[in-house]
């Protein structure tokens, strides 16, 4: 090579390249060339730990910045890999793995998980799990699993979404001890041996010899006395993905009009059609069972209750395995619900999932219109089945609803404008002395804080309190402002409590005897100083601007007026 002044040699091989080029392009040749070692002098230096073709490729990356990766050998491609991750070369490391994720394969799978784990690559490490958790039974006897390295083995063998029938996996870890030494027993302590029915342990198991007797023994009585929602149970994962559908293999086995929950149509449903229901007895209903085409992992569901009119539900949620034991994931039988729900719960290994109804403030039957259960990457927080919000949930996208209060236009205090509201619209009233503004959130959340707006598109002022509720006959204070002068935003923090209703009373109105309210969100989604929320709102010097005050439309003075408004409308949503 022209003009070179350094010469490598790989496994005896003379490479000539230059100094200042290597040293440009990695941080590792620029300490290992220039960085006062004993190679800085040296003219010739070999590299023991490289592999030729690998390192070749890597060179002509080094000075063309080029590499054709598809046409090179699953093996070179791994070198490759270990040298980009040597060098220092973190794009075509991560090139590489992204070529890796292209051609997994079960013939390569194992080696390229090992590769990825050697070279910490987190994200090829979970292709590659997320690969063979997909195709475990098929990997089991395949004859690469044998080369899998002990260490890899393990973390596979830990992973819950490694879903095959146990049997399957001691087979498969027998044949992998076999064919190496598994220290300390640390593969075979991974297989999950109660599982397994009795008739396995004693006529494969015991055999095999691999399992000594008092640990056969541990495994038997686990699988006779241990509730079998307390086993370490394996189940497909399938992130983000609605497993109880019919495609997945999903069906309802219990409940009324059965087909009509998991056919995907939330839309076309009224009070004759497109609802599955069980009738409300009481203590041991059945309610609506939904079984899964197979055991999957699952932390959250989605569900429609019938929602068209302002009727509640309650209900409580339970998971199981077999239909033998049930685990209560949601108990929301003491709370009003309404329209959709959103669940969440730690990840559980389930087939069957129960939906029972408790309450319907209509009649004595539960209604649900549609239900989804998929695994979430991340779940909110929770308290006692609860979440805790960190986004308004007073919304119509959360299912919240403006129940009792006069407007021109149903659920204007829930729609988020805070800006386009005047005298004649865009508020909420209720006449003082008479009623409330009642606000009822989709389910129970943890609530410690909310925010409203005051019409404040002059300078009165108002006084009012706030109760909460979860199933609107106990009720508690939330605060009493009943003796403050309150103007425009109002930021309120409490302390955290279960909430479904909120009512708004006014008190008192310096202008006249209706008490007016823009907006309202739960919990407050104010993040600064309450001055920045002061300032964005409309106030009455901006007012000047846009409207003559002699030529105005003065709010409402009774309430019975702006419900005659409402009525009149065309804007009304009733």
């Amino acid at each position: 090579m022209e003009y070179s002044d350094v010469t490598l040699i790989v496994e005896g091989q003379r490479l000539h390249a230059h100094k200042v080029i290597l040293a440009a392009r990695s941080e590792y040749f620029r300490a290992l060339l220039y960085g006062g070692l004993k190679e800085s002098s040296q003219s010739e230096i070999e590299l023991t730990d490289a592999p030729l073709n690998a390192f070749k490729i890597l060179l002509k990356y080094i000075y063309s910045g080029h590499m054709f990766l598809m046409t090179l050998r699953e093996d070179v491609i791994l070198d490759t890999l270990g040298l980009a991750h040597q060098y220092g070369f973190q794009e075509l490391e991560t090139a590489i793995s992204d070529i890796l994720h292209q051609i997994l394969a079960l013939r390569n799978v194992c080696a390229i998980l090992d590769t990825a784990r050697l070279y910490g690559l987190n994200q090829l490490i979970k292709v590659c799990h997320s690969y063979l958790d997909s195709h475990a039974s098929e990997i089991l006897c395949h004859e690469s699993f044998l080369q899998l390295s002990q260490a890899s083995l393990v973390d596979l063998l830990q992973r819950n979404s490694f879903f095959a029938p146990e049997v399957e996996i001691f087979r498969g870890v027998c044949a992998w001890c076999r064919a190496n030494e598994d220290c300390d027993d640390l593969v075979m302590n991974c297989v999950r041996l109660p599982l397994m029915s009795i008739s396995d342990l004693l006529s494969v198991v015991r055999p095999a010899g691999l399992v000594r007797p008092d640990a056969l023994l541990d495994a038997i009585a686990e699988r006779t006395i241990v509730r079998n929602s307390s086993l370490p149970h394996r189940g497909q994962l399938a992130m983000d993905e609605n497993v109880a559908s019919p495609r997945m293999g999903a069906k309802v086995v219990a409940g009324e009009l059965l087909e009509a929950l998991l056919d995907g149509d939330h839309t076309n449903y009224d009070m004759e059609r497109g609802y599955t229901r069980h009738a409300i007895n009481g203590l041991g209903d059945q309610g609506i069972i939904v079984k899964l085409g197979t055991p999957s992992i699952i932390n959250h569901i989605k569900m429609l209750l019938w929602d068209r009119d302002l009727r509640s539900y309650s209900y409580y949620i339970e998971l199981s395995i077999e239909q033998k034991d049930w685990v209560r994931v949601i108990d929301y039988s003491h709370y009003a619900c309404r329209s959709w729900q959103y669940l969440y719960f730690q990840n559980r290994v389930v087939q069957y999932i129960r939906i029972v109804g408790t309450h319907n403030t209509v009649n004595k039957v539960f209604h649900l219109v549609a239900f989804e259960a998929m695994c979430k990457v991340k779940i909110p927080r929770m308290i006692n089945d609860i979440i805790v919000p960190q986004y308004n949930v007073a919304t119509l996208d959360c299912s919240a609803s403006v129940i009792e209060g006069v407007s021109r236009s149903r659920n204007a205090l829930l729609n988020g404008d805070t800006k386009h509201y005047d005298w004649d619209s865009g508020y909420t009233c209720h006449q003082l002395g008479s009623g409330a503004i009642l606000v009822q959130l989709g389910q129970p959340y943890i609530i410690s804080s909310l925010r409203l707006l005051l019409w404040d598109c002059d300078e009165r002022s108002y006084s009012y309190y706030i109760e909460s509720s979860v199933n609107i006959w106990d009720w508690e204070m939330v605060v009493d402002k009943t003796r403050e002068s309150c103007k425009s935003w109002q930021t309120i923090r409490f302390s955290p409590r279960p909430v479904v209703f909120i009512r708004i009373v006014g008190t008192h109105n310096t202008a006249n005897e209706v008490f007016h309210c823009v907006h309202f969100e739960c919990p407050s989604c104010d993040k600064e100083d309450l001055n920045k929320w002061t300032s964005s709102s409309k106030s009455s010097s901006d007012l000047i601007n846009t409207v003559n005050s002699n030529d105005a439309i003065q709010p409402t003075e009774t309430a019975t007026e702006a419900e005659e408004l409402t009525v009149d409308s065309g804007d009304s949503s009733d």
